[in-house]
């Protein structure tokens, strides 16, 4: 009975008409009546892109060279000719029936593993670095461009295989060819192949596009952001159905903008990754509006972007560009046009910045802005203060060269991790108290709850469950709602804020954060558990070692006290994960009570 009540309870915060989508969709494809299964297209012309002068004099990022980059960080010596698009590289293992149309292949029974591995290399972030070198004047390059592209549709045949499955992996190949058609100078007199190319993509977008809104999520900005711009293209080039696609694309992109950023800028998603996403698609989207004087967006449409920007550049270092590792982190990077890292989020931002706020940029991003034809004034980058993103359970403090975030439960839309009153400590650019990340949307269940389940944040867990637990891959139950929350506020010298929630099953936890110049207090309550409570601290990667009281390495101390006798205190050693499919291990401070009890922790610097 417990379950079938958390399963309407759930049923009616996602949504009654969200749900129908996703059930019409999936009904309809599993009769054989959807409208996308009678889409037919045959690629048969090549090349895509014609020979271009030097058109630039802007240095190419260096991926995709001699070697391939997945997900931000795996590198592997490229061979002679193109990679095998059905091969999971790191594995070696092959897809078995590339040839079936793409609704009979499920997501996480393909016989490869986790089937983004698959996917990556068709998000074709190698198009954009191709193209880059091929501005310069590199003729290789570009023919070296046209030989994959025509390798990639001879065998992926149109809907057929793995690599057509997913809307949003078509949306960001469109925007791509796209992009590199811009870098070219060929958006207005294409080859004809990139016409039929492009085309055949976003005639498979669009009948799936309901099941993408219906997820309130990344896809329906992705798949929106490709019709808008796609459609905008094909109709240029004399496609009639280009005008409806492109007509769609905006509707839907001002609805989600509308729907999914919180007035205070907050994502439907509670992901930091994510949110880069949502906003390089917005960007995209406006960059193209202003190239062709196409009708501006709402007013809401700006407000939202210029919000969702400001929340992205309060959780950014920008000393190095890194974020807290918050939320479901699949590798998605729209914009891969220089060599910064994949964890830089710092060209995001000043793009957006400089889009739908001031057009002033920091040094670090000009070369980023420079591949999109933008010239912006060098500015500082603006201070770290408290601030408070309540809509979506964000708090932010700052003192001195200490930064720290906790997150509180605040959910409109379904949350991904238990990370309820997780703390993100910053000490400048050295992220000291960390989350474990996501990993993989395909490992085993018990590995996957090591990331995105209590025990990957540094918060407390109940009874060795989770506060909301799951009832499918990415669906949580009995969401938590906050209480007592108090938002940033300074007094005598310190940043303070606070928050606490009750789980489904009685287990309350409060917890204060006081952060000064000296460091972080944080005072933990709970109470309402049955055997135990553990609290973790997950640690930045040093030389870490016990104390009567808590740990310390060569620059850090942290000392925890109760008012009740400990079960235990010690490291143990945990996962995390920066990047999609990698993980490695950390030190994880870990305390644990028997009864209700107070706990402070004190984080500062070694004397």
């Amino acid at each position: 009975m417990r379950a079938l009540i958390l399963k309407a309870t759930l049923a009616w915060r996602l949504g009654i008409i969200n749900i129908w989508r996703v059930v019409w969709y999936r009904t309809r494809l599993k009769v054989g009546v959807h409208p996308v299964q009678r889409v037919k297209r045959n690629l048969t012309r090549a090349p895509f892109f014609c020979e271009a002068e030097t058109l630039t004099s802007l240095a190419a990022p260096s991926h995709w060279d001699t070697e391939s980059l997945y997900f931000g960080w795996w590198k592997q010596p490229l061979g002679e000719g193109p990679p095998d698009w059905h091969v999971n590289p790191f594995n070696g293992a092959r897809v078995s029936s590339p040839d079936q149309p793409w609704w009979l292949l499920g997501d996480f029974d393909t016989g490869v593993g986790d089937i983004k591995t698959v996917w990556e290399a068709s998000r074709m972030d190698w198009v954009l670095a191709f193209a880059q070198r091929a501005a310069g004047g590199d003729d290789a390059s570009l023919q070296r461009l046209n030989t994959w592209l025509a390798d990639w549709y001879q065998h992926n045949p149109c809907y057929l295989g793995p690599n057509w499955k997913c809307g949003q992996e078509a949306s960001i190949r469109v925007m791509h060819l796209l992009l590199a058609a811009r870098f070219l100078n060929q958006l207005d007199s294409p080859e004809p192949g990139l016409v039929e190319l492009v085309e055949a993509h976003l005639a498979r977008i669009r009948p799936t596009l309901g099941y993408a809104i219906g997820q309130d999520n990344n896809h329906g900005t992705s798949e929106a952001g490709a019709l808008f711009i796609g459609g905008d293209w094909c109709a240029r080039q004399g496609l009639k159905a280009g005008h409806g696609w492109s007509r769609a694309g905006r509707r839907w992109l001002e609805n989600r903008a509308r729907r999914l950023i919180e007035s205070d800028g907050g994502f439907s998603q509670h992901s930091v990754n994510y949110h880069r996403l949502m906003l390089d698609i917005l960007s995209l989207a406006e960059l193209w509006r202003r190239w062709f004087s196409l009708p501006a967006f709402s007013d809401t449409f700006y407000q939202r972007a210029a919000a969702a920007t400001e929340w992205l550049r309060a959780m950014v270092d920008p000393q190095t560009g890194d974020a807290p590792n918050l939320g479901a982190n699949d590798g998605a990077n729209l914009l891969p046009l220089t060599d910064a890292d994949y964890r830089d989020y710092r060209p995001a931002v000043q793009l957006a910045k400089f889009l739908f706020e001031d057009g002033a940029a920091d040094a670090s991003c000009e070369r980023h802005l420079a591949w999109l034809g933008l010239s912006a004034e060098s500015a500082t980058p603006p201070d770290i203060g408290r601030e408070c993103f309540h809509a979506k359970g964000y708090a932010v403090l700052a003192q001195g060269s200490w930064r720290a975030l906790l997150r509180y439960p605040h959910y409109r839309f379904r949350p991904g991790h238990c990370d309820a009153l997780h703390i993100d400590l910053w000490d400048g650019p050295v992220n000291l108290l960390r989350d474990a990340g996501s990993y993989s949307y395909n490992a085993e269940p018990e590995l996957m709850e090591r990331f995105n389940g209590a025990s990957g944040h540094n918060t407390v867990q109940f009874d060795g469950r989770e506060p909301m637990p799951k009832i499918g891959r990415f669906l949580r139950g009995a969401w938590l709602v906050a209480d007592s929350v108090e938002a940033p506020f300074d007094e005598d010298g310190t940043a303070k804020a606070a928050a606490a929630y009750t789980d489904w099953r009685g287990a309350r936890h409060y917890r204060r954060l006081t952060l000064s110049p000296a460091g972080l207090q944080v005072r933990d309550t709970v109470s309402g558990f049955i055997e135990r409570a553990v609290l973790r601290w997950r640690l930045a990667p040093g030389d870490w070692r016990m104390t009567p009281d808590g740990a310390e390495c060569a620059a850090y101390r942290i000392t925890m006290q109760s008012d009740v006798p400990l079960q235990r205190l010690e490291l143990v050693k945990g996962w995390e994960s920066r990047y999609y499919l990698h993980k490695q291990t950390v030190w994880v401070l870990e305390m644990a009570v028997d009864q209700s009890a107070i706990i402070n922790t004190q984080i500062a610097r070694s004397a």
